[in-house]
């Protein structure tokens, strides 16, 4: 859920649309497909069109699991399938305190936003 909040901000940021139109839930192709390997294409396509990925600003809302000691490991994951450093790939957690869904432990959900040059 996070990479794929990641990519429909490259794909917003880059002008190339959104993640339901590149790579469809109605195609068996991309059934139970591996995240990365979608940014990883996305990337491509950014830079097919003489862009490149500048910054990631992403927080994952969630009561658990605890994002923090992961974050590192998320981040240069994250950071290489992008072609960019890690410094320049923030991941963060927060929590609703209760409230909603992802609040009370149901469900986890992730925003993001990025930029392109």
């Amino acid at each position: 859920m996070l990479t794929h909040a990641i990519i429909d901000a490259l794909l917003g940021a880059a002008g190339l649309g959104d993640i339901g139109r590149l790579f469809p839930d109605t195609d068996a192709a991309y059934k139970n497909a591996d995240s990365i390997a979608l940014l990883r294409e996305v990337v491509r396509r950014i830079e097919e069109n003489r862009l490149r990925v500048s910054h990631v600003d992403a927080t994952i809302i969630c009561e658990r699991p605890k994002i923090k000691p992961h974050a590192a490991a998320m981040q240069a994951i994250l950071a290489e399938s992008m072609h960019i450093s890690p410094e320049f790939v923030s991941i963060k957690a927060t929590t609703t305190e209760g409230m909603n869904d992802e609040g009370r432990g149901l469900c986890i959900s992730a925003s993001a936003i990025a930029s392109v040059v």
